[in-house]
């Protein structure tokens, strides 16, 4: 299971008035305790990016590029910064990501195949509504399946988010439970082994904030990932500064390992 650094996000204020002024510092400085705390990948959220989509894209490509290699995912749902940050990415990149949504799959699919960069499908309606259960993830993957093969993308670069839920909605721990069947059904379903992707930091997002608060919001953390993780999970997304919930991902790799297991790991 490979961790997913989401700290590099418009809403934090540092991000938000470094792509204002263009300033890399506070991106470098963020990106290399990223990779310090362990992550294995680099979430570039610059949300919809309404002016300069091009330029301020390709600034934080390059930005981050130039104190990591690892690889990055581009999350916006901008078409021209998406294909700008593509365009400056010097490794590994994903497209963060598509849905069932028109213009996404006008816009956005494409682009995995001109690319030929692996894509991110989240399990939402057009109309972005969030699936209840497990059955209707596995009608909407297998649409997103559909539509990747209908545009001519190999199906081993899709990776399928099923979209995690906010606890504090009303029906928020039945989704959290839907979700980990899922991902016990997808392989079956699919026929082979689809790679998957869980926004971790969804769960707790709207919950009372405080210190007591962030406490439980932390163990909550610490726990479901585990039940991700043994659901079969490939990439867990969230906050990589939560030292203890990368402490509890890296026990629950030698657990899940094929591999005889050595202490080493851990």
């Amino acid at each position: 299971m490979k961790l997913v650094a989401d700290n590099l996000h418009i809403i934090n204020p540092v991000i938000q008035k470094a792509l204002e002024t263009l300033d890399p510092r506070p991106i470098q400085e963020i990106v290399a305790r990223c990779e310090k705390a362990g992550a294995d990948a680099i979430d570039i959220n610059t949300g919809p990016l309404f002016r300069n989509p091009e330029k301020t894209m390709t600034f934080m490509v390059e930005t981050v590029q130039s104190v990591s290699n690892l690889p990055i995912l581009i999350d916006t749902a901008n078409p021209k910064a998406m294909e700008a940050g593509l365009q400056a990415n010097k490794n590994s990149s994903i497209i963060n990501g598509f849905s069932l949504e028109p213009q996404k799959l006008e816009k956005i699919l494409p682009l995995a195949k001109k690319y030929k960069s692996d894509i991110i499908g989240y399990l939402l309606y057009p109309d972005s509504r969030v699936p209840s259960n497990a059955s209707e993830r596995c009608n909407l993957a297998i649409q997103i399946l559909q539509a990747i093969q209908n545009n001519g993308i190999d199906e081993h670069h899709l990776i399928i988010d099923p979209v995690i839920v906010p606890l504090s909605w009303q029906n928020g721990n039945q989704q959290a439970k839907e979700i980990l069947i899922f991902f016990h059904t997808l392989p079956d379903l699919f026929g082979f082994q689809v790679k998957t992707i869980a926004g971790l930091s969804n769960l707790t997002s709207g919950l009372i904030s405080g210190h007591g608060n962030m406490k439980k919001k932390l163990l909550i953390e610490r726990t479901y990932l585990p039940m991700l993780a043994s659901a079969g999970l490939d990439m867990a997304l969230f906050n990589i500064f939560h030292n203890q919930t990368v402490e509890v991902a890296r026990a629950c790799k030698p657990l899940i390992s094929p591999r005889i297991f050595s202490w080493a790991e851990l």
